[in-house]
């Protein structure tokens, strides 16, 4: 039973879900939820709870882990625990928020997404579903040198129409996106 359950455990991948959204009510988390639900056998999904509690990123504290705030060490410890990244973002003035920029500053020197399998989402109510801000954000994780499947990056656009009264997305388009976003990401995933 012992070699059944560590076999299961080796098996076993984890997928960090990262809303750019601080809003309690976010279609970028309510996003994140859905991709959860579409994970293969095998996957496990969790959402990161932390973005808000990160202070100002900080290059004197950066290199100094015993200066450095538990949320960040908290934030670096999540991101080595994960076998792949999802980050969803909503486009403020037509960028990155600057909590998301924040969180990823902190991460920049101490290399967690290097090689990281990395599926970046924007979503927006304007027609162009954040597109400018999903650019920025790939530029940004390839110069921290994730690994950005091809089929991995998606904008969506009129994102408040895409979800049933129970936060649920109802847009068959998005939907079939979504899950070839979640293809290509856990095929990026190393055995």
């Amino acid at each position: 039973m012992e070699t059944v359950v560590n076999q299961m455990e080796h098996q076993s991948h984890v997928v960090l879900g990262i809303s750019g959204s601080l809003r309690k009510q976010s279609s970028n988390t309510w996003l994140l939820s859905s991709i959860g639900g579409m994970m293969p056998t095998g996957m496990e999904f969790r959402i990161y709870q932390g973005l808000a509690s990160l202070p100002h990123f900080s290059p004197d504290l950066d290199g100094d882990e015993s200066q450095s705030h538990d949320s960040v060490r908290e934030w670096r410890e999540e991101l080595r625990s994960a076998d792949a990244i999802v980050i969803c973002t909503p486009e403020y003035a037509r960028g990155v928020p600057g909590s998301l920029k924040n969180a990823l500053d902190w991460v920049v020197s101490s290399g967690e997404f290097m090689n990281m399998p990395t599926a970046v989402i924007s979503a927006s109510p304007h027609p162009d579903g954040g597109a400018t801000a999903l650019q920025s954000l790939i530029l940004t994780l390839k110069m921290m040198n994730a690994a950005i499947p091809d089929e991995a990056s998606l904008a969506v656009p009129f994102v408040s129409k895409m979800f049933g009264p129970n936060g649920s997305v109802t847009d068959t388009n998005i939907l079939s996106s979504l899950l070839n976003l979640v293809r290509a990401l856990s095929l990026a995933i190393p055995e």
